[in-house]
């Protein structure tokens, strides 16, 4: 319990940090430390469907597209479907690909009355490497953390 405190207290050092509106953001392995230390965190993904089934998704997150692919066309039903799924009462991390559309999620949240609301820095699959690909230089997938594929 001690190590999510210091993870949270770090979170929100970054948020001061970097003027965010949300409680903070998190590295994927500390995300990870606490989805497994704390009952009431949630992990949203949320990148588009076409992502979660061909890239691959965290077990237990819940999913909602805060764009719809093709066209990554805004979905006009995501603060709906968060409030359906989400209790506003939760710590509620929110991930996509690479930490962009998370942050965006994560200001909509807080606008919504979240509280406890944080940002998962790289995503899911982190920076491109050397060779322009994703999933190998940091993110979810390239800190070795638990996922599925389809």
């Amino acid at each position: 319990m001690s190590q999510s405190k210091e993870i949270l207290g770090v979170a929100h050092q970054r948020a001061l940090d970097n003027a965010l509106p949300y409680s903070g953001a998190v590295t994927p392995e500390e995300a990870a430390r606490l989805m497994g230390e704390l009952p009431n965190v949630v992990l949203v993904d949320v990148r588009s469907a076409a992502e979660w089934q061909f890239v691959g998704t965290v077990p237990g997150s819940v999913r909602i597209e805060l764009k719809t692919w093709p066209g990554m066309q805004p979905n006009p039903h995501f603060l709906a479907q968060l409030k359906e799924q989400v209790s506003a009462e939760a710590l509620v991390l929110f991930m996509c690909r690479s930490g962009v559309r998370s942050d965006e999620a994560a200001r909509i949240a807080t606008g919504a009355g979240y509280s406890e609301v944080y940002n998962v820095l790289e995503g899911f699959e982190g920076d491109k490497d050397a060779a322009g690909h994703r999933g190998t230089v940091g993110g979810w997938k390239g800190h070795g953390l638990p996922w599925v594929q389809s």
